[in-house]
């Protein structure tokens, strides 16, 4: 990523946004681990159609996902692999209404993560990157 005067500080405003972005990942597959359980996970996953057996990789996905993020590593390519992922999760919610805190939880937290993280692969890595991925990036 090319700076000037004007965009200097760009990449680590992209940091600010792919460090938080991962947090929020590794967060929500903490609860799956500790608030939930797996199995008790698995269970709501049943319960809305999925087979249970997916709540294990998806916790291991969001929480791997979300270390990468947090690390820089290829952190465009994570976060547009990521993104299906709740995307899938807040069609799930939709009929709960919009506050994530509504019974049975709503539909704007998986929302917003799944936005962000199709805008984290449009801006790319940021600075202070493990691995950077940009040099894959559209137009690099």
């Amino acid at each position: 990523m090319t700076t000037s005067p004007s965009n200097m500080y760009t990449p680590y405003g992209i940091s600010l946004l792919r460090i938080s972005l991962g947090i929020m990942w590794i967060a929500h597959a903490l609860l799956k681990l500790l608030v939930f359980t797996l199995p008790g996970t698995a269970q709501f996953f049943q319960s809305v159609g999925f087979p249970g057996i997916l709540a294990y990789p998806v916790f291991a996905v969001e929480l791997a996902g979300g270390i990468a993020l947090v690390l820089g590593l290829y952190a465009r390519q994570v976060s547009l692999a990521l993104a299906p992922v709740m995307a899938i999760a807040a069609s799930v919610h939709f009929g709960n209404g919009w506050v994530h805190t509504s019974p049975n939880g709503g539909w704007e937290y998986p929302v917003f993560l799944t936005v962000a993280s199709f805008a984290l692969w449009l801006l790319g890595d940021g600075s202070w990157v493990v691995r950077g991925s940009d040099r894959f990036a559209p137009g690099h």
